[in-house]
């Protein structure tokens, strides 16, 4: 069997057998729970069938988000131990930006709680009514920030990004021709920035190349816009680069990700991602830039050396962000990934390829077809699970989009469910038994119907939205699982 990552595999199983090999030991343990089936219908009914309502005690694998739920490392929960508590002039503050000017290649830093902070930071700086912002595709709280400072977003993917199962290793790639168009199209003058998310989110993880962020740089350049760059995942776009790119095949990881920030006026991250970690950053190497971002942070986060975060969280982001640099950490989420979802598509299952960074990604559209769109199908397949699993998903599909102006839903390009794979945190006996469960909902998936908002807000409605389902079909999944499985959990 040829796997197309054989070259990061340093491991191989004497039968031949391709499995992804953990590069840690377990040293603290937290306690799952798994209710029984009879229960965890009637939870997921108390939350409203949204799967950010559940509480986590209720939930055995939490795959809602890789966001503050990466595992830390030793170094990064003993470095917290001898942490500045200063309000200013914090020596935390020093080691972390002294990280910042290692990994990622700028000067100039600020601190922020998390990674929308950031977002709306550069959007009330740089953004203004009638401006347009081009991005590989947008995140949820990224569009936000952007609307609410007057802009729009523009998105600028390749035609091959939304197709669900390809064999294009760079689905995140901005097409340089839109590129060019929208700019002929709205003038330079209202295009403040570019952004680019390494990797898309919500697309499934899917990574771009060097070749393309080097291309869009000068474009951008040629146009004075400045291209800004979201970093939060991009540990594990950098990993996609060494894979997928022949000619970055011997670069050190350090080295492809300062050329990838170098094409960057602007970076951005959450740590809760790229360092394991709470809190977030803007860095840049221009001065002029830092300026006029700088006075917002002491009003809207903190004072310049803590923006928000706790000296702790200061020193542990500076170890994980030393940690992203080291291919055995940021190569287990990927490989865990491409081992789900190669299991999956084996069995049929329908799910996004090839396989991305953050988690895995099912096409609720091919696996529950009968059910419309606008019956939230995403939503109620990530439902489903939790009834099937006690795996709590994310949907990001139609639910995760707002409505239009007149008070219509507008269906999303994709809808998916987000199965988060974190940094270090599940087994693969976890992972092969949200296999078998996906599996069982898939050869049931008759059972699964739509839902329907009962109680709604009017933006980034995902995140506290109730919902009730449009028949009786949890409890007939119920049924059916009982007659399959008996008492087994």
């Amino acid at each position: 069997m040829k796997n197309s990552d054989e070259l990061t595999i340093k491991i191989k199983f004497y039968k031949g057998d391709v499995l992804p090999l953990e590069m840690h030991k377990v040293r603290i343990v937290q306690k799952l729970n798994l209710l029984p089936i009879e229960e965890r219908v009637k939870t997921i009914s108390e939350a409203g069938y949204n799967t950010f309502l559940l509480q986590n005690k209720d939930v055995y694998l939490d795959m809602l988000t890789d966001s503050g739920t990466n595992a830390m490392s030793d170094k990064q929960v003993s470095s917290m131990l001898v942490a500045d508590d200063a309000y200013a002039g914090s020596e935390s503050f020093n080691k972390l930006h002294s990280a910042i000017k290692d990994v990622f290649g700028k000067k100039y830093f600020l601190p922020v709680h998390q990674g929308r902070a950031a977002e709306h930071i550069i959007s009330q700086v740089f953004v203004s009514n009638d401006t347009v912002v081009p991005m590989n595709y947008h995140f949820t709280t990224t569009k936000a920030h952007i609307e609410l400072a007057g802009g729009r977003v523009k998105e600028i993917f390749t035609d091959e990004a939304l197709v669900i199962k390809s064999n294009n290793p760079f689905k995140g790639n901005i097409d340089l021709d839109k590129f060019r168009n929208l700019i002929k199209t709205y003038g330079r003058e209202k295009v403040p920035y570019i952004r680019m998310e390494a990797s898309t989110n919500l697309i499934g993880g899917q990574p771009f190349s060097m070749k393309n962020i080097r291309e869009v740089k000068k474009i951008a350049q040629e146009n004075g816009i400045m291209l800004v760059l979201d970093v939060s995942l991009v540990g594990e776009n950098i990993y996609f680069i060494k894979q997928r790119e022949p000619e970055y095949k011997n670069v050190p990881i350090k080295d492809i990700l300062l050329e990838m920030c170098d094409y960057a006026d602007i970076i951005y991250f959450s740590g809760r991602k790229v360092s394991c970690t709470r809190g977030g950053g803007i860095a840049t190497n221009n001065y002029e830039l830092y300026l006029k971002m700088r006075d917002l942070v002491p009003l809207f986060e903190g004072f310049l050396t803590y923006g928000g975060m706790s000296v702790r969280e200061i020193e542990a982001m500076a170890v994980g962000l030393y940690e992203t640099l080291d291919e055995d950490v940021i190569s287990q989420s990927p490989l865990f990934i491409k081992h789900m979802v190669e299991e999956l598509d084996r069995r049929n299952i329908p799910v996004v390829m090839p396989a991305g960074g953050l988690g895995c990604h099912i096409d609720a559209k091919q696996f529950i077809p009968h059910v419309p769109q606008l019956q939230y199908s995403a939503g109620a397949l990530a439902a489903a699970l939790y009834i099937a699993a006690g795996v709590r998903g994310m949907e990001r599909g139609t639910i995760s989009t707002d409505r239009d102006e007149n008070g219509n839903d507008v269906p999303a390009d994709m809808e998916l469910v987000r199965l988060a794979l974190p940094r270090r945190v599940f087994t693969l006996s976890q992972v092969n038994f949200v296999i078998d469960r996906l599996t069982w909902l898939y050869d049931n998936r008759n059972l699964i119907g739509g839902l329907k908002f009962v109680e709604e807000p009017k933006v980034l409605r995902f995140f506290l939205g109730r919902l009730e389902p449009v028949s009786d079909w949890p409890n007939k999944l119920v049924e059916k699982f009982k007659e399959d499985f008996g008492n087994s959990l």
